[in-house]
């Protein structure tokens, strides 16, 4: 019997070539069965080594119980634009969710960095489910291969925007945004980390120099208004986080997409956007507004479209390059920002 620990410690999946290679050497079998286990986990996505068809029949049937580190879909609802919300369960009991989001010419993968969410925003499902734990790499990628599995489609961006905050998981998230690019072939510009922004966090990924996007939730456009919607920023003073967000522009050479969850009379004001786009004007970014998507146990509207719309073209007047999106899911409660373990 594989006890959880072992499990965690001993998981193929995660693992690269190099290091696969050497396991099977470990294991008393050729060099060479390095490079179909790396296949058959990375571009076939099996869940038992017994489903290897090339290794021995003896071998795979002692081995089959070996951990891979594939995940169990406890649930799955689809919405009418088809995008499918996943009740994933782990090898220790938890459970997570995570989103496949499909249009005619890609395949997008909305992962979990943690069990739950340690920063209890207002707005946020997740964050009012309390946070259990940071996910292993292998876990991050398990839900990319579910997801691909279950579309029989090869998927094309993953965005690091379901329950928790990848900035608080940093070394695991690197590792899995490594092997996503590496193991499973996806562009680190179709790679996305997202963060409310924690201290000190922004610049230790940017040493890192991933290719990748990154999006930073701002959702106010001031400290006062930003703790009340993200209790956590009181621990984070918005001028610092800006600043540490030009350091990351500045080393990466990359553009920062700044994250706005629109509130009807809350943070949805022109002057509002003014003061935004005071924050930001001189930056090399991008905002993406994105209309509230509504939870059980928050007392928050979406602004109408007039609004929005108000909102938006006040920060085109000021030069900030702005697109609303409008988020996928919605009816299936995998929408940005819905996300809870649940099965209902």
């Amino acid at each position: 019997m594989i006890t959880d620990i072992q499990a965690t410690r001993n998981v193929l999946l995660g693992q690269s070539l190099e290091e696969l290679t050497q396991w099977i050497i470990n294991q008393g079998q050729p060099a060479y069965r390095g490079k179909q286990l790396y296949q058959y986990l990375y571009q076939k996505g099996v869940r038992s080594l017994e489903d290897i068809s090339v290794f021995p029949k003896q071998w795979r049937e002692k081995l089959a119980d070996y951990p891979l580190g594939r995940s169990t879909i406890d649930y799955c609802s689809t919405a009418p634009d088809q995008t499918r919300k996943y009740l994933l369960k782990l090898a220790d009991g938890n459970k997570i969710e995570t989103v496949g989001i499909p249009t005619q010419k890609r395949l997008t993968v909305c992962v979990s960095s943690q069990v739950g969410c340690p920063m209890a925003c207002e707005f946020c499902a997740t964050g009012k489910g309390g946070f259990t734990r940071n996910l292993k790499a292998y876990e991050i990628i398990d839900q990319v291969l579910t997801v691909q599995a279950d579309f029989d489609r090869r998927v094309s961006h993953v965005v690091f925007m379901g329950m928790g905050e990848p900035l608080m998981n940093l070394d695991e998230v690197v590792k899995a945004v490594k092997s996503l690019n590496q193991d499973l072939g996806i562009g680190a510009r179709s790679l996305t980390i997202s963060t409310v922004g924690i201290k000190g966090k922004i610049s230790q990924l940017a040493q890192h120099q991933l290719q990748v996007t990154f999006a930073v939730s701002l959702h106010a456009p001031n400290q006062l208004l930003r703790e009340k919607l993200i209790p956590t920023a009181n621990h984070y003073p918005l001028s610092e986080l800006l600043n540490e967000c030009r350091q990351y522009v500045n080393i990466t050479k990359r553009r920062i997409t700044f994250e706005y969850v629109l509130l009807a009379n809350v943070n949805d004001s022109p002057q509002q956007a003014e003061e935004l786009a005071h924050h930001l004007r001189g930056f090399q970014t991008h905002v993406n507004l994105i209309p509230y998507n509504p939870i059980d146990d928050a007392d928050f509207q979406r602004p109408n479209k007039a609004r929005i719309n108000e909102f938006m073209e006040t920060l085109i007047k000021q030069n900030i390059e702005v697109t609303v999106r409008y988020s996928r899911g919605l009816e299936a409660d995998a929408a940005c920002g819905q996300l809870r373990v649940s099965n209902s």
